[in-house]
């Protein structure tokens, strides 16, 4: 399973595709950080915090990390090589948590840089150190987890279709229905008593929640829920090829 990890994650920063999506992501972060006037401003904004990333990042993640995973499957099978990986002495699951694996480790790359902005705000701030830095951390777990369950959804839409451009629209639409689609609908009071329990299934209500610096069990238990979830559901799609 290694060796597969190994070899896509090689696939990534062996092309220019892992390098562009980190460029993409930084420079976006980066714009609206510190060049973009207006409220996710960081010097316009006068206060010591980068709480503007973690607003930015998930809507950012929510179309790269898609386009990240869509070839991570639906590549396999538009070649045939899935048929070839699926005759390894290794299982269906063995395979998908590969995969999961290479896609997250590109996340993660792609959130080092990033600790650059704290640092800055951090020496920034009046008197230096003037920075929530129980709220930051918080903040950065919330990101990675909320980065995971959005690889765990993008690899579950490139096992559906052969199609990388099909794969990228479903992963774009499922993460962004997990993440804001649950809270709207529960805006929208059409179900009474159930409404609170449709925004807890979103991830935006546990990722603020742990933005707010307190990791909270039941919200770690949600968001690796989540991840096995959508994982089970790409290894029965990729287990059907045997029926």
């Amino acid at each position: 399973m290694l060796t597969l990890v190994n070899k896509e994650i090689k696939s990534f920063l062996g092309s220019l595709v892992g390098y562009i999506v980190i460029a993409v992501f930084l420079t976006t972060i980066g714009l609206f950080m510190w060049v973009f006037p207006g409220d996710t401003n960081v010097l316009d904004g006068g206060f010591s915090t980068i709480g503007s990333l973690f607003y930015i990042a998930p809507w950012v993640f929510m179309f790269l990390i898609p386009a990240i995973t869509m070839r991570l499957l639906s590549e396999e099978s538009r070649t045939g090589t899935i048929e070839l990986l699926l005759t390894k002495p290794i299982t269906d699951f063995q395979i998908v948590f590969a995969k999961y694996l290479a896609g997250f480790s590109l996340v993660f790359f792609s959130l080092l840089p990033t600790l650059v902005y704290y640092y800055s705000v951090y020496n920034l701030g009046n008197p230096v150190g003037n920075i929530d830095s129980g709220g930051t951390w918080g903040s950065y777990f919330g990101l990675l987890f909320l980065g995971s369950v959005f690889v765990a959804i993008g690899l579950f839409a490139s096992s559906i279709t052969n199609n990388q451009i099909i794969s990228f629209i479903v992963g774009v639409f499922l993460c962004f229905f997990a993440y804001a689609g649950f809270d709207s609908l529960s805006a929208m009071e059409l179900f009474g008593s159930v409404d609170a329990f449709l925004l807890k299934l979103g991830i935006n209500e546990h990722y603020r929640s742990m933005s707010r610096g307190v990791i909270d069990t039941r919200d770690v238990i949600y968001f690796l829920s989540v991840i096995f979830l959508f994982l089970l559901l790409t290894k029965t799609v990729l287990g059907s090829r045997k029926w």
